[in-house]
């Protein structure tokens, strides 16, 4: 994983003063690892949640059930209210979001490799489903990369 990606990010949120935070399911967590391998992001980084059990995303990050029996747990609807959630929870300018299977097996009748992400700023949040190839942790960082990349493609555009 390019460790430059999250630095743009950090520079990026920092110069617009604003918060950030993650809600990660598929990722377990990475996300926030890579972005804290940066010097200085606890000045807007607030924190993550990871949501790894459907439950979770229901009780702690208050994701609306009824989008997830219509949607599946593997949906951009579920990422979108994952993300805007967690900014709502954590009181965050921005939010980013991960729900997907890295595999190996289906689920969902959805298959391995499938991830679907949410960038939320406000006003807006923005999703897209990616269908990658390789290993659990191959496709786990393969995503994060490309959030990464796409946060910092937003914010530029926003601006």
């Amino acid at each position: 994983m390019k460790a430059s990606s999250m630095a743009e990010l950090a520079a990026l949120v920092r110069q617009r003063g604003w918060t950030l935070c993650s809600c990660e399911s598929c990722t377990g967590g990475l996300f926030a690892s890579k972005l804290t391998e940066v010097p200085g992001v606890s000045a807007f980084f607030k924190g993550a949640v990871v949501t790894y059990w459907t439950a979770m995303k229901i009780d702690v990050v208050h994701v609306d059930p009824a989008i997830i029996d219509r949607y599946g747990v593997i949906s951009e609807p579920t990422a979108k209210a994952m993300a805007e959630q967690c900014a709502l929870l954590m009181d965050c300018d921005m939010a980013v979001a991960f729900t997907g299977n890295a595999g190996p097996d289906v689920m969902e009748d959805k298959p391995a490799g499938m991830i679907c992400t949410a960038i939320h700023v406000p006003g807006q949040t923005w999703t897209s489903t990616d269908l990658l190839t390789g290993t659990r942790q191959e496709v786990r960082e393969q995503i994060v990369q490309r959030v990464a990349e796409r946060s910092s493609t937003f914010l530029r555009q926003i601006w």
